[in-house]
């Protein structure tokens, strides 16, 4: 929908007068026409040149509603800081009582009763919905201003863009992430929840765990919804803060990753990519600033279903200042952990399998030439029980991907094992472009323990089936940032990659997001389909809602004349602009791009090969491309014929299995519909094809089939050559001929198929011509002996 008619859709009526009058902005840039009924005059309209005065009044006019959601912006913030700091003041309060009621068993102190508690929620989650609502008006707002100054520029030729950025920078309205408000709200939400107990456990980032195995799946978050998620996230789960003794800082948050390869190989990029057995991940990460000095080494191996195991994450920790020598190989690992036995903090047996870890991997670092390829930053804020990882909830926001590698002669990290001239200062700024990609997406995981056959709670599977998040499976962080960072190194994509222009925002499909306390749940601003709206042009939008007091004739009464005025100023604006004055820009051409059918015939996994082959040729000219153009026609020609005898012939039509429901926000079954895309000019798209060793058997006991039948087929042959006549001889030879060719057949398929599993290509495995051709010679072959036998009536014995 449009902008304006989402604004409308909304907004919270109380907050009615402090949004952006984005209609009244958008009527102050139509002053620039003669207003002149249509219908009085018969001639065109003239379009009066925007001159000096006109500018001046339309930028005080936006200077005005600036100031005016800038100032409520700052007042309900202030508001929302002393709601909480009040509600932080009665959760205490209670829970002392409490504890006090329970220290006395009963005695001289009244406990908080149930009530009492459920008043304290309930306060709690209206000054979470009022949260919720302020990123809401401030993300609105935002892009109301956003749009209108592209709009002054493209329609007036004033470029207004450039200074109003500075008046933003110096109203910052939109600049609160809320993340300090939301942990605060997640502590007194937790503690009311849990009425005075919460649980209690090692937060701490990495602890005392070094091997994890969860079921993880993962999702993009629109910006747009990143602040909703995370309310509705801290409702069933709090946030796990590492240093609760501490208070909350941003860079408590920031995450940063060094990912190593070979540069000649890609070997780790497309070992993951392909998600091969025993693939591995080696990477670096720290948490917060550049000042820390704990690194921890991380290896990640992937694991088949097949092979019964899990995939693991395994690693240990380093000083800073010992991890280049280390990844060098002039730190040995017994001087890494002289130190940690020395401690004792750990037991004999752990340290020897971290050291057993550190050896193979500085082993694998130096053999197989690895090196700092790319870096991934993001702020991570995570939702979980303390001491308990069955349930854990990471929202990564502000992902970035930046170039760690020396490959083009840029000396970025100067030998060092990361590069030193940025730090967590997103967005990078002081980078050059082709050094740093910014994700446009949050990325939510949700990693679950359950045992066997347990279903996630109600409520995971209620947010992974909402439309506040997309289900991207397999989507990885090291995987994505080589992919973007070098496009002339890497041929093969994950098959995200074409997605990345479409817009995931989605309509709201259940009534699933944040209750007020006796409200129903406001209205998602999530894209809506609107059929009304489709030929309006972006300014010839509906006025402004009415008045919620107003009875529903003078509402129909004021729809009634704010069509007839919208419908002179639609034949005005036709009358002046030729019918093409608002030409979609951009982002609008790619809200209303229709996504593409299922059935076009796009290549999965190849690139447009054939396309350059041709066009490579048609350039030289001469046989060769003569020949590839009849080539091709005559392969459109014979798919077309071939259509038309698959419709002609009768065939039988399979029992449909029902389709078994998605899990998680992905579907299955027959649930999943096939996105075709094209890759990239000279690249080429993974598919995720899962091939587990049941394939090669089944593809042998397929070729060992049709061996044992050839082998039959060749012993009726040599049964029949014992009678000794023309027509038994005619027979053999057919019989021997359909055999020849079945075993041939048999195992060019069979190499073909074995091929294809080893480079684990979306090609179709089925055999549809094979059984038919058997069947057919087969008929020939016994055509032949009985056209014999009934020719020479059975007296077609040798002679002389």
């Amino acid at each position: 929908m449009r902008f304006g008619q989402q604004l409308r859709s909304s907004l919270i009526k109380d907050w009615y007068y402090y949004y952006i009058s984005y209609d009244d902005l958008k009527a102050s840039l139509r002053t620039d026409f003669e207003h002149i009924p249509a219908i009085s005059t018969g001639r065109q309209q003239k379009r009066k040149p925007w001159g000096e005065d006109d500018e001046q009044q339309f930028v005080n006019q936006l200077e005005q509603e600036l100031d005016k959601v800038f100032t409520f912006q700052k007042v309900k913030s202030q508001e929302i800081i002393r709601r909480i700091k009040a509600s932080e003041k009665e959760v205490n309060d209670a829970i002392e009582r409490n504890a006090a009621a329970s220290a006395a068993g009963g005695a001289g102190s009244e406990a908080v009763t149930e009530e009492e508690f459920l008043l304290l929620e309930e306060d709690l989650s209206d000054v979470i919905a009022d949260v919720h609502d302020l990123a809401k008006f401030t993300q609105l707002n935002y892009t109301g201003f956003q749009k209108i100054i592209k709009k002054h520029d493209k329609q007036t030729n004033w470029h207004l863009k450039p200074v109003f950025a500075a008046r933003l920078k110096a109203r910052p309205f939109f600049k609160d992430d809320y993340d300090g408000t939301i942990v605060v709200l997640s502590r007194l939400y937790d503690k009311v929840r849990t009425r005075g107990a919460p649980a209690a456990g090692d937060s701490s980032a990495g602890g005392k765990q070094q091997n994890f195995i969860r079921q993880t799946t993962k999702y993009w978050v629109h910006p747009d919804n990143l602040t909703e998620l995370k309310l509705i996230i801290m409702k069933h789960l709090p946030v796990l803060v590492f240093n609760p003794s501490k208070e909350f800082e941003r860079k408590d948050s920031a995450i940063s990753s060094i990912y190593y390869d070979n540069p000649a190989t890609w070997e780790l990029y497309e070992g993951r990519l392909k998600k091969t057995e025993g693939a591995e991940a080696v990477r670096l990460r720290w948490y917060g600033g550049m000042e820390v000095d704990t690194i921890f080494v991380e290896r990640k191996t992937h694991r088949e279903d097949w092979t019964g195991e899990k995939s693991v994450k395994a690693r240990f920790s380093l000083k800073e200042k010992n991890v280049n020598a280390f990844m060098k190989g002039d730190l040995t690992t017994k001087q890494v952990f002289e130190k940690m036995r020395r401690d004792g903090k750990k037991s004999e047996k752990e340290i020897d399998d971290l050291e057993a870890l550190a050896k193979e991997v500085q082993f694998r670092v130096i053999d197989r030439k690895l090196e700092p390829v790319c870096r991934s930053f993001y702020n991570r804020t995570a939702f979980q029980l303390p001491g308990d990882a069955r349930v854990r909830v990471s929202l990564d926001t502000e992902l970035t991907m930046v170039r760690e590698d020396n490959l083009d002669g840029r000396q970025r990290s100067k030998n060092n094992w990361r590069r030193m001239d940025i730090g967590i200062d997103w967005p990078f700024s002081q980078l050059p472009k082709e050094d740093v990609e910014l994700f446009p997406y949050g990325v939510l995981e949700v990693k679950l323990q359950t045992a066997a056959g347990q279903e996630p709670p109600p409520w995971i599977r209620e947010l992974t089936a909402s439309h506040l998040v997309e289900a991207v499976p397999k989507f990885s962080k090291f995987i994505h940032g080589t992919a973007t960072m070098f496009p002339e190194r890497i041929d093969l994509l994950p098959f995200w990659m074409p997605q990345m222009d479409v817009d995931i925002r989605k309509p709201v499909s259940h009534n699933f997001g944040l209750d007020r306390p006796g409200h129903s749940t406001d209205v998602s601003t999530t894209l809506e389909d609107d059929d009304s709206d489709d030929d309006l042009d972006d300014d010839e939008e509906d006025t402004v809602v009415g008045r919620e007091d107003d009875d529903e004739n003078t509402r129909r009464l004021r729809a009634a004349r704010d069509a007839l005025e919208r419908h002179e100023e639609e034949r005005a604006m036709d009358y002046v602009n030729g019918h093409d004055s608002n030409v979609m820009d951009e982002e609008e051409r790619l809200a209303h791009k229709p996504i593409a059918s299922p059935d076009d015939d796009y290549p999965i996994y190849d690139s447009e090969d054939e396309e350059e082959e041709l066009d490579e040729a048609k350039r030289v000219g001469g046989w060769r491309y003569r020949w590839l153009l009849v080539k091709r026609h005559a392969t459109l020609v014979g798919d077309k014929i071939l259509d038309v005898l698959k419709q002609a012939k009768p065939v039988p039509h399979p029992t449909e299995i029902p389709s078994r429901e998605g899990r998680m926000g992905v579907p299955a079954g027959g649930a999943m519909s096939e996105k075709r895309f094209k890759a990239p000019k000279g690249k080429k798209i993974h598919v995720p094809v899962r091939v587990e060793p049941k394939v090669s058997f089944a593809a042998e006991r397929t070729f060992l089939a049709w061996l044992e039948f050839s082998i039959i087929l060749g012993s009726i042959a040599a049964t029949l050559l014992n009678f000794g006549d023309a027509i038994s001889l005619a027979s053999a030879w057919a019989f021997t001929g359909v055999a020849l060719m079945a075993l041939l057949y048999s195992a060019g398929v069979y190499l073909w198929r074995v091929d294809n599993i080893k480079k684990r290509r979306a090609v179709s495995y089925h055999d549809k011509w094979g059984p038919s051709f058997l069947c057919l010679g087969l008929v020939v072959a016994v055509a032949i002996n009985f056209g014999y036998r009934f020719a020479y009536g059975g007296e077609g014995g040798l002679r002389g």
